[in-house]
């Protein structure tokens, strides 16, 4: 049974959740225990991290869950991301983020104003 890792902020759409089926052979979803949501969800912004040591939960998860085969959903701060992508790859898991297509729809008011808003499709998964 193939595994897809939920490793961001977002909850998977149904339309995401239809495409890994389909498109990446996912059978099973598994969302992160709320302590590694929370470490991933608040990488902290200071100027240095140690992302190999700050990331070590997350790497001790995938390792005790984790099959080769399984696939890892990773969107994020940039840095950690960058380097779990390399962890997953290194591990031989598949390491992949979606893909949107976005479309504005600007509505104009009566005062005058225009209300500007941006609507998010999933189009894709991408491999890293």
């Amino acid at each position: 049974m193939k595994n897809l890792f939920l490793i961001f902020s977002h909850t998977l759409t149904p339309e995401q959740a239809t495409d890994a089926t389909n498109s990446l052979g996912v059978e099973n979803f598994v969302s992160l225990p709320e302590n590694l949501k929370t470490l991933w969800g608040n990488v902290p912004p200071d100027a240095e991290l140690d992302f190999a040591t700050y990331l070590q939960p997350l790497k001790d998860f995938l390792a005790a869950t984790a099959q080769a085969h399984d696939v890892v959903l990773i969107q994020g701060d940039f840095g950690a991301t960058f380097h779990l992508v390399n962890h997953c790859k290194q591990a031989g898991y598949t390491p992949v983020y979606a893909t949107t297509e976005r479309v504005a729809i600007e509505q104009a008011q009566p005062d005058g104003s225009v209300v500007l808003q941006k609507v998010f499709k999933h189009k894709a998964f991408r491999r890293y």
